[in-house]
């Protein structure tokens, strides 16, 4: 864990280990993830529903599936179901990351309520973390020339996810990219990790894994000038999130105050 000084040291972090001497180009083998707090851990959206959540997994999937348009997904595949799930907002097992380290900095930046607070970025190496996968699925990246799975790739090798669990005698992590079923998931540069185990989430498993993932911290005297440089950039609610929503989103927070100004405007007119 290291902490941002500033908004160039930041961009050395976010960066770094970015030269690939094999291509001579600048190509990160990073996954990002942005929390808005810092200490957060990555739980999935299914751990939060609390009791017997694991047991949940297949009802909420199945009834997801029974009730969405069919023409809703390019292919029948619990991968590709799943992907949609997530992107709905379903608690599932995926976690949301980004290849963008600047869209993992706009949700660490994109709720004002919290700016006071130190935001944080995860950065996963998902090169390092797949040398770790059991063989078959090494062998599908070999096959593919990919870095990172693809809903079709996942569903060749486990068409369920009772099988994705049981591909090794300890759970697997891996990332794979979903399906573009959005223009939100072409914009944020989207990619989603799933753990072979519903009880847990990554969180654990990166934890003993040190030596393939770092957290920076935003530290909350940074944030207000990151959140104006990603607006500047163009990394905004508008962009990220197409459509009439993200616009409202954008606006309202662009033409939001710091507490400090409206304090003092309040001060000032005597209100």
């Amino acid at each position: 864990m290291v902490r941002a000084k500033d908004w160039i040291h930041l961009q050395e972090l976010l960066f770094r280990d970015a030269w690939n001497p094999r291509i001579a180009r600048h190509r990160s083998p990073y996954a990002f993830h942005g929390e808005a707090v810092a200490g957060e851990d990555l739980r999935t959206a299914l751990m939060s529903l609390r009791g017997p959540y694991a047991k949940l997994e297949p009802h909420l999937l199945r009834n997801f599936r029974k009730y969405a348009q069919r023409g809703d997904v390019n292919q029948d595949t619990v991968w590709h179901w799943l992907a949609l799930a997530q992107h709905h907002g379903l608690p599932t097992r995926l976690v949301d990351w980004t290849f963008s380290p600047f869209v993992a900095l706009h949700f660490v930046t994109a709720y004002l309520h919290l700016m006071d607070d130190d935001g944080e970025v995860w950065a996963v190496d998902y090169n390092e973390v797949h040398r770790l996968l059991p063989q078959a699925l090494v062998e599908g990246l070999d096959r593919e020339g990919s870095a990172v799975f693809t809903a079709d790739m996942l569903a060749e090798v486990a068409p369920t996810l009772a099988q994705f669990d049981e591909l090794a005698e300890d759970p697997v992590m891996l990332f794979f990219e979903p399906p573009a079923v959005d223009p939100r998931i072409v914009n944020q540069y989207a990619l989603f990790s799933v753990y072979g185990d519903s009880h847990s989430g990554p969180d654990a498993w990166l934890r003993t894994h040190p030596r393939l993932w770092r957290k920076i911290i935003v530290p909350a005297e940074i944030k207000w000038e990151v959140r104006d440089k990603l607006d500047q950039a163009n990394i905004t609610e508008r962009t990220l999130f197409p459509g009439l929503d993200g616009l409202s989103r954008w606006l309202r927070r662009n033409y939001s105050s710091p507490v400090e100004v409206e304090a003092d405007e309040a001060a000032e007119t005597g209100d």
